[in-house]
């Protein structure tokens, strides 16, 4: 037992459902901008000014989203060599220990995230140097807009709720730092969901080694076979 995730129940099929769909329209949203901005370029002389920088604020979307989804269905890669040379026994204590140690690291990140999304937000960053101990007045840092990515909703609530009634001219930047806070919240909910697991017996362990590399030999082999060279390959043995 070592990886892999089955959704539980109807809700959990739809929130399996939903994180796959929001990651296939992150990386669909970054291939339709850059497609759009390489036509308008070499065959219009123009471009979407603002499309480089979505494409960025998209790509780290879908990589730290992508990380608290790789937690949840045990794709992360890893070394385990180590593990191996243990029983069943040891392997589902090591896991606990390894499990245990990524959600110490992740609520040091969580509040690294809060604090510095905090002040685009016009919220207050925290106290204390690892664990947070309270609330510090923090500069109100709301009015910080993106170099070039428009406002596309909401823009007079925007400014009323976070600058005070004055006008953006783009898109605040609390908006896409969003997403840092909330992607280490949720690697931190997906974290504790794999250390009960493993405490349950269905894992024994938060990475995928070797069975990346059985499943890299399988789709090769799949290709190999749809594309006719898995008969040639056996003559030849």
């Amino acid at each position: 037992m070592s990886g892999g995730y089955t959704p539980k129940g109807r809700m959990g099929a739809v929130v399996h459902s939903l994180e796959e769909t929001v990651i296939a329209l992150l990386m669909g949203l970054m291939t339709l901008v850059t497609f759009i901005n390489v036509v308008l370029r070499y065959g219009f002389n123009s471009q979407l000014i603002w499309g480089l920088e979505l494409t960025l604020v998209l790509f780290a979307w879908l990589v730290l989203f992508g990380i608290a989804y790789g937690f949840k269905v045990v794709s992360h890669l890893g070394v385990d060599a180590l593990i191996n040379l243990g029983g069943k026994g040891t392997r589902k204590w090591l896991g606990v220990a390894a499990a245990s140690v990524c959600i110490i690291y992740a609520s040091l990140l969580m509040k690294g995230a809060w604090d510095y999304w905090a002040p685009f937000a016009g919220l207050d960053a925290t106290t204390g140097r690892w664990f947070p101990t309270g609330f510090a007045d923090s500069r109100d840092q709301a009015w910080y807009e993106t170099e070039q990515i428009p406002i596309p909703f909401a823009q007079t609530w925007l400014e009323n709720t976070f600058n005070f009634g004055e006008e953006y001219e783009k898109l605040p930047r609390f908006i896409p730092y969003a997403m840092l806070p909330f992607a280490v919240a949720l690697m931190l909910y997906r974290l504790v969901q794999l250390l009960v697991r493993i405490l349950r017996g269905e894992i024994d362990t938060i990475i995928v080694s070797h069975e990346a590399e059985d499943a890299v030999d399988e789709a090769g082999a799949e290709i190999d076979t749809s594309l006719g060279y898995g008969d040639a390959k056996k003559d030849t043995n």
